[in-house]
């Protein structure tokens, strides 16, 4: 049984659930109440697969990102793999050390938006936004299909069903996210350990091995690839290698994340967020470093087209190559058939698809704060039944799930859309917390807590430095592979949040109470009935009117059939209604137009006076039923509402099939404070 608030009695009824009210509690499981909000934060071995699982799983595609294009110029380049590597782990060392001092700054959850918001200005703050929106809906689609990708290279068979798959882990994850961040967090938390267990097991394995002198050998290590670049030299050959460390860069996405959803931990939230960060650094470097190791010793050989494999065994057009990871873990476990390899596919795929939930917990979380503040729909802002944030996440989905379908599921195509939006936020964040620091400094006299920010001013201008020039290698090196589509959304996204805010701005403005507003009572009300024909509707209206003790009241019907017309006043005057009928003429049988102009003429002539349209309207049970009643009164009231001075009123009157209306969890609080309102008029009256 369900519960319903009463608000005239002050209390619960209990109803019979629905059968919409069963099947949202199998999806979501059952509402929660707004106390209920500090059950839903999650301590650290929770939050970390939550807010951490993207930046996690990511090293499963980094390294394959780097030898994806070093061998455009053949075998000869594998060389340069250890040095972008060991620039992608500074990096991400600078890029955690910058985030921990923002979790401390700033527990609100804002992150990069609030920090470039707070200290750079607004169109920092919304250029911030716009690259982290697009940036999580980007995060789940690419996360998804790699996940796919490491599915496909376990059972080949299933590469026919790519798109399809993808979508369908989409739609898994926003049931699970609408579940709530607790119990999502609790779901995915043993795929993300078992990857991080298995991973670096591998790479323990893999090493001692090769200590060992048993190197591992991948399946790739005897294919040859044709170049499809050579004698790169001077600029050519340093813009060669900024692009592969730009791919490499992949790894940093979702670090960010943490920073957004500081809220989410339970106290102290800001030690917790940070102790997080550092954590997630710690495996996420090992594993990358230890995957690339692997990669290098068992001789992996990668390319974007199969087909460029020389002496690859199968048909390259219909069969799939392994991803890199795949190829490691085969190598080490000692091939394809051991229950290990199984194992590292599974907990890779899982942790890839489960990735996507980083951005299922920022974006709604950035879309509240956006909302909060007037940049978005102010329904991003509403939790829903499990005290999350419904609309962002269903937003999110749809988003994510139209670039998968568009861009057919292929990592290789959408990675080229990735991290400009990442590093975006990161040089824009790290800059305004330089501002903060300086203008923090200025009032801190205290030496110690002077040198603690003086520390971390450095770390933020050293991630600023650092994150804005890769910003500008991945801007130029994939602008034409495909990034150009992100730095057009982002500034479209910009203009929306901007006009979005503009219009609240204006609302507010105009809605303001100052001295000027007239709260004079109005001289008289006039009140309209209107009727169609003399049935149970009309007279319950005809009676609601009269209880309003109008100054004026009439009812008025238009004409369109002069027999029909003239049997309406014949009844009407037989049955002594006690209010006048006027019939307004309508040569071209339209209804609206002459009622419109009419109420205009009242307006008119007294417009001091409130103008009150009363409209019988049917309450129907069913979806069908709507398209064959109340048509008039809709089109009625969308044109009556844009006229200033006058009110529209709806009298219902429940047909047999909204018997049992009330109980469905949509219109029970509608219902109960409209009775109560009738029974207030009635003891009025």
């Amino acid at each position: 049984m369900a519960l319903d608030w009463l608000p005239r009695t002050g209390s619960y009824h209990r109803r019979v659930p629905s059968i919409s009210d069963i099947s949202k509690q199998l999806l979501i499981g059952r509402a929660k109440r707004s106390g209920a909000l500090g059950e839903t934060l999650l301590p650290k071995r929770i939050a970390l697969p939550i807010f951490a699982s993207d930046p996690l799983s990511s090293v499963a595609y980094a390294t394959q990102e780097i030898l994806l294009f070093l061998t455009l110029g053949g075998l000869a380049y594998l060389y340069l793999t250890p040095y972008l590597a060991a620039a992608v782990f500074l990096l991400l060392c600078v890029v955690v050390a910058s985030y921990r001092q923002v979790v401390r700054a700033y527990p609100t959850g804002g992150g990069d938006y609030e920090v470039a918001q707070k200290n750079l200005g607004e169109r920092a703050g919304l250029t911030v936004a716009s690259a982290l929106l697009v940036d999580y809906v980007l995060t789940v689609a690419v996360s998804v299909s790699a996940g796919v990708d490491n599915i496909i290279s376990a059972v080949p068979e299933l590469n026919d069903y790519r798109v399809g798959m993808a979508v369908g882990f989409v739609v898994f994850l926003t049931a699970m996210n609408l579940r709530g961040v607790q119990e999502s967090g609790k779901a995915f938390a043993v795929p993300t350990y078992l990857f991080v267990v298995t991973v670096l097991g591998m790479v323990a394995w893999g090493l001692f091995q090769t200590a060992a002198g048993d190197a591992p050998v991948s399946e790739s290590a005897s294919y040859d690839v044709e170049p499809e670049i050579t004698g790169l030299s001077g600029l050519a050959l340093a813009f060669f290698v900024l692009r592969a460390f730009s791919s490499g860069c992949t790894a940093l996405t979702g670090v960010e994340a943490i920073a957004n959803g500081v809220p989410a931990f339970k106290k102290p939230k800001s030690k917790n967020a940070a102790t997080t960060l550092l954590l997630m650094g710690t495996l996420s470097m090992s594993m990358f470093l230890g995957i690339t190791a692997l990669a290098l010793i068992s001789d992996v050989h990668y390319t974007e087209n199969t087909c460029d494999l020389i002496g690859f065994a199968g048909d390259c057009e219909s069969d799939p190559q392994r991803s890199v990871i795949a190829q490691v873990g085969a190598s080490v476990f000692g091939g394809d058939s051991n229950p290990m390899f199984f194992v590292l596919q599974a907990a890779t795929a899982a942790i890839l698809i489960l990735a996507a939930n980083t951005a299922f917990n920022g974006f709604p979380l950035l879309g509240s704060i956006l909302a909060q503040d007037r940049y978005l729909p102010r329904q991003l802002h509403t939790r829903g039944d499990r005290l999350v944030f419904s609309n962002g996440i269903m937003l999110l989905a749809g988003f994510a799930g139209l670039l998968i379908v568009v861009f057919d599921a292929s990592v290789t195509k959408l990675i080229q859309l990735y991290i400009i939006g990442v590093f975006t936020s990161f040089t824009l964040g790290q800059t305004g917390m330089v501002r903060h620091w300086n203008r923090a400094l200025r009032e801190e006299q205290d030496p110690a807590e002077r040198r603690r920010m003086q520390r971390s001013r450095i770390i933020n201008a050293t991630g600023a430095s650092f994150t804005g020039l890769v910003l500008v290698i991945v801007t130029v090196t994939k602008f034409l592979l495909g990034a150009y589509i992100v730095l057009i959304a982002m500034p479209v996204l910009f203009l929306m949040m901007r006009g979005i805010r503009r219009h609240y701005d204006g609302v507010s403005r105009e809605l303001v109470v100052d001295e000027t507003v007239d709260t004079m009572l109005p001289s008289r009300m006039h009140a309209i009935v209107l009727v169609s024909k003399i049935h149970k509707p009309t007279m319950r209206a005809v009676s609601y009117a009269r209880a309003m003790r109008p100054s004026t009241l009439e009812a008025i019907t238009v004409g369109v059939d002069a027999e029909e017309t003239r049997e309406l006043q014949d009844e009407w005057d037989r049955r002594g209604i006690p209010v006048p009928l006027k019939v307004l003429d309508s040569p071209f049988r339209e209804v609206s137009d002459p009622v419109v102009e009419y109420v205009r003429d009242v307006r008119r002539s007294s417009p001091r006076d409130l103008v009150t349209v009363l409209i019988p309207e049917y309450v129907v049970g069913h979806w069908w039923e709507h398209l064959l009643h109340n048509q008039s009164a809709l089109r009625l009231k969308a044109r009556l509402l844009f006229t200033p001075g006058v009110m529209v009123t709806s009298v219902p009157w429940q047909l047999k099939s909204s018997v049992g209306l009330e109980d469905r969890p949509e219109v029970a609080g509608a219902g109960s404070i409209r009775r109560a309102d009738l029974d207030r008029r009635g003891r009025s009256s």
